[in-house]
């Protein structure tokens, strides 16, 4: 007889087990960090609620005997009535490379969020940038979720698999990197790209500080002393334009049509630029 309650035959209790995994929590909620219940969350607004709560004990109890996750799947043996342990399967659509890509700019853009990740942390905004990104780190429907289970219960998710999942919370738990390795990213994988971007970007930045390096200075560091930047020009002479004939400016004037007494402007003003380049004379 199976451990499960199909309507056709008295419940039997599923054999124990020494060794199985257990769940840290021994009551009240399984999940302590934000992440984690929000995974459990999502699964309950489900409709799944019942279905988890029956899973509990087993998790609680040991039933799980392992608990293995890699790429958009996450595969357990538990421990029923029945003397061969079932298996699970909980699936999860992973993203593409394409989409990846864009998520690795988007986190290597915020330096805090690597930082949190490396502390056991999952920044608490960051469902926030896969939404700006048009993607979803937790599942939103069923859909986006593929369970099965060996047993021969017909509901999806039965006990087994709610035990599944409330393990797979505990691990969330722990690492916060298996919850990204679940949607198709492990932690090694992740942080070497991250570090790739991110030391990109920094160069970028010296590269354009270089740049400048000699330079004035920025308007914005020298206004207390920008307008008297001017009086240290040294006057020592005329500039090289006026050398020679100190008339020679006015021939590039365009015609002025300005007469004194009959004459052209140019032509009263010439003595004048003339006689300043004349030594003074001797008293």
């Amino acid at each position: 007889m199976s451990d499960h309650w199909s309507g056709y035959g008295p419940y039997q209790k599923p054999i124990r087990v020494e060794g199985g995994l257990k769940a840290r929590s021994k009551r009240g909620e399984i999940g302590q960090t934000w992440w984690s219940r929000r995974f459990l969350e999502v699964l309950e607004s489900f409709g799944m609620g019942g279905r988890l709560t029956r899973g509990r004990a087993y998790a609680r109890q040991g039933q799980v005997l392992s608990l293995s996750l890699s790429t958009s799947m996450v595969i357990a043996l538990v421990q029923g009535s029945r003397p061969t342990p079932y298996k699970t399967r909980i699936a999860i659509k992973a993203f593409t490379a394409a989409e990846w890509r864009r998520i690795e700019e988007a986190l290597a853009g915020k330096a805090l969020y690597a930082a949190k990740l490396l502390a056991g942390e999952m920044p608490p905004d960051i469902e926030d940038l896969f939404a700006e990104l048009g993607l979803r780190l937790f599942p939103t429907s069923m859909r986006e979720l593929t369970m099965d289970c060996s047993c021969p219960d017909w509901e999806v998710p039965c006990k087994h698999l709610a035990a599944t999942c409330y393990l797979l919370a505990e691990s969330f738990d722990k690492d916060p990197f298996e919850i990204l390795a679940w949607r198709g990213r492990g932690r090694d994988d992740l942080l070497e790209r991250l570090r790739t971007l991110r030391g990109a970007k920094v160069r970028a930045e010296q590269r354009l500080a270089a740049v400048g390096e000699g330079d004035a200075p920025p308007l914005t560091k020298c206004l207390d002393t920008f307008w008297t930047k001017q009086n240290t020009i040294a006057l020592g002479g005329p500039p090289a334009a006026l050398t020679g004939r100190p008339d020679a400016v006015l021939d590039q004037l365009d015609a002025v049509p300005v007469t004194v007494r009959g004459a052209g402007l140019v032509d009263v003003l010439r003595p004048a630029y003339q006689a300043l380049a004349d030594p003074p004379a001797e008293a």
